[in-house]
């Protein structure tokens, strides 16, 4: 079974999205760790986020995997070296590239086909699991999901500001709703859900009352 799960950057999707595989004793699936993989490989290699051609042969040549809430690259860990400033800065001019985003999507297919996944990402709903059973979109005001990004910074002791975070965010937004591959768009048949004025339990448990219906 596939659980798709799309959203903005900042609307709770990810933690949710773990917290209902844990619940459903599913897999969980991060769309968006692949392609923070993707970018990551990129900076350490010098390859340009723009250059398409580079990036597109990089992706086929990698082998990214997830064991439980590690994302990793070959047989290192990134999971912490994905969620940087840095990443975040670099990866919408990655994601917006056709040909990379069809080797991703290749990739995200062959994993899911391996168990039951809770899948979450930007695209999820609409292009690489369409067929899902289960398919929601998550979403939140701007300035909560602007705060919520800038506690996970001061967790992580990153040294930003939240004006810049807002920044960083609006621009990535932007990036999302706006290229004109695997745009992120609510499916016409997913279910939405406004988690501006819940607690992350109280969102688990609607999208689990959900899928028990």
């Amino acid at each position: 079974m596939i659980i798709a799960m799309d959203g903005p950057a900042g609307s709770g999707k990810t933690t949710v999205a773990k917290l209902l595989a844990d619940k459903l004793k599913f897999s969980y699936l991060d769309t968006g760790a692949t392609y923070r993989a993707l970018t990551l490989a990129a900076l350490e290699n010098n390859i340009s986020v723009e250059d398409e051609k580079s990036l597109t042969e990089l992706a086929k040549s990698l082998k990214i995997s997830f064991e439980g809430r590690k994302v990793f690259l070959g047989t290192r860990d990134v999971s912490l070296d994905i969620r940087t400033p840095q990443i975040d800065k670099n990866i919408s001019p990655v994601v917006k590239h056709p040909k990379v985003r069809e080797v991703m999507v290749e990739m995200q297919r062959e994993i899911a086909k391996t168990g039951d996944f809770v899948a979450e990402g930007r695209d999820v709903t609409t292009v690489v699991f369409p067929n899902a059973d289960y398919k929601f979109y998550i979403d939140a005001d701007f300035e909560l999901r602007a705060k919520r990004r800038f506690k996970e910074f001061q967790q992580k002791r990153v040294a930003i500001d939240f004006e810049q975070v807002k920044a960083d965010l609006a621009k990535r937004d932007h990036a999302d709703f706006s290229r004109t591959v695997g745009p992120l768009k609510k499916s016409a048949d997913a279910i939405f859900l406004d988690t501006t004025h819940m607690t992350i339990e109280q969102v688990v448990e609607k999208l689990a009352g959900y899928i028990r219906r």
